[in-house]
């Protein structure tokens, strides 16, 4: 009974919220006539929201764009997950939204996600804050930092996960161990141990509830999510008030959580509360983790889809190893020697769209394009449309490393290839996940021969992934014994 009364309220609110929200954009219609972009509002409630989700969950999910571009151009209205969005295709809107972050757009999220990250992650934080800890983010993942840092560490937990693989192995499994390892090690100076495997086993349940209906009583997965979630900023919280006995005793670390320790800011000022350090930290694990493991798995796919590429590719990393013998770390003139890596890591990034863009909320009526975007309404600038765009992009729906060694068939202007963002909210780990790819299929090409194990299918939601984690079987090569090949 009491469930069915749960239903009929949501149902309900849900019904109402739509046609307010509908009465409101009919209303803005009749004031805005002809100014509002063109598009359809679909269904009552559910707008067009369950043709996104279906485009997304095949691996071909660019006709939803595509097919209103072409009728509505590359500004669009829609309605989606509740509420009505404009969605950008246009590179132009897209940087005046990015760059116009706190003061005609703010950031906005389903209520799932802000949930689960907590009300002091850095991504929902605004304004003042949002900037100083931006900054702290960047300060820590910069050149010098990884140069004289970050790239021993990379180095060494990469091999130590290659050093276990054997026979049939799940690259995308095993590349969220790497990517998971490295983010705790640089925030909390821990290596892999039981602790961190059972944090990741948490913590992935966390990540599957990001897009489903923020309502216990409704959804499983949201329900499993709260409860990982409970017990990661539990964990989180234990190390955080750990290292604030061991300062007392005078011992220091050189990780984010001594940063944070000794930065001044939080909600109330004279430092970080506990719970905003946890909250902070559980969000840089979303951004260190998920996507950067997405992106190896997706190289990888990509290379061996095109021996072509993968043959120029391990040509590049050969010759540094045998340079360097069989065992010697990789330091970081080897990294600025990997041109061609480079290429691969920025088709990959083009091609995969691990963000396939981001939503923010207008602040206030705003005009562009000759256009006006009501105060209140959702917009989408989408990274996809524009990347895949054959306007920007020759054959663009191809893997082609090569088109980033000149800027003939690559895009000439800045605006056009975002796979980080921008503006002040521009992702301040970058250049790390760069360094991570690259360092990564470093010591796969050298080390190892693999072969798919079964056909695997690409899907975008609720986060792009392979359906089967892409299981590959490996065999160990050598680079110093022939006999070993």
């Amino acid at each position: 009974m009491d469930m069915s009364i749960n239903l009929f309220l949501y149902l309900f609110l849900s019904v109402f919220t739509f046609l307010l929200l509908r009465a409101t954009a009919a209303a803005h219609l009749r004031r805005r006539k002809n100014r509002l972009p063109p598009g359809t509002l679909g269904l009552p409630f559910i707008g067009e929201t369950l043709q996104l989700i279906s485009a997304y969950k095949t691996e071909n999910p660019e006709p939803f764009i595509d097919d209103r571009v072409s009728k509505y151009g590359n500004i669009f209205t829609t309605h989606v997950f509740g509420e009505p969005t404009v969605f950008s295709a246009d590179p132009e809107t897209n940087r005046f939204i990015l760059q116009n972050e706190g003061r005609l757009f703010e950031s906005s999220y389903p209520g799932s996600i802000q949930n689960l990250l907590g009300r002091h992650s850095l991504l929902l934080m605004r304004g003042t804050l949002h900037k100083r800890m931006h900054s702290l983010t960047m300060s820590f993942a910069n050149s010098s930092i990884l140069k004289d840092h970050l790239l021993a560490d990379i180095d060494r937990l990469v091999r130590l996960n290659l050093d276990s693989w054997t026979g049939r192995v799940f690259l995308m499994e095993e590349a969220k161990k790497i990517t998971f390892n490295l983010t705790v090690k640089q925030l909390m100076s821990f290596d892999p141990c039981e602790w961190t495997e059972n944090l990741m086993k948490e913590y992935m349940l966390v990540i599957e509830g990001f897009f489903t209906i923020p309502l216990p009583v409704f959804s499983s997965t949201y329900r499993k999510a709260i409860q990982a979630r409970r017990k990661v900023a539990e964990a989180l919280g234990l190390v955080v008030r750990e290292r604030r006995k061991e300062r007392e005793g005078g011992e220091r670390k050189n990780d984010m959580l001594e940063a944070l320790f000794e930065g001044d800011g939080g909600v109330g000022g004279g430092g970080f509360s506990d719970e905003e350090i946890v909250d902070f930290m559980l969000a840089l694990l979303v951004a260190g983790y998920d996507t950067t493991s997405t992106i190896m798995t997706l190289a990888v796919k990509f290379l061996t889809e095109t021996p072509h590429a993968l043959s120029h590719l391990k040509e590049e990393h050969v010759e540094i190893r045998l340079r360097k013998g069989e065992v010697e770390s990789l330091r970081w003139e080897d990294y600025k020697s990997m041109p061609f890596t480079q290429c691969v890591v920025n088709e990959t990034l083009r091609i995969a769209n691990i963000i396939s863009g981001v939503f923010r909320r207008a602040m206030t009526d705003i005009n562009i394009k000759g256009y006006t975007i009501p105060k209140g309404w959702k917009v989408f600038a989408s990274f996809r449309a524009v990347h895949l765009d054959h306007e920007h992009f020759k054959d663009a729906r191809s893997f082609d490393p090569w088109r980033w060694q000149s800027n003939a068939g690559s895009a000439s202007s800045p605006n056009v290839f975002t796979p980080f963002g921008g503006g002040p909210r521009h992702c301040p780990g970058y250049e790390l996940a760069r360094v991570e790819l690259s360092v990564f299929l470093h010591h796969l090409v050298t080390r190892f021969s693999w072969v798919p194990a079964e056909p695997d299918k690409l899907v975008f939601f609720p986060t792009t992934r392979m359906l089967k984690r892409y299981p590959i079987i490996i065999q160990r090569r050598s680079l110093f014994d022939p006999c070993k090949e």
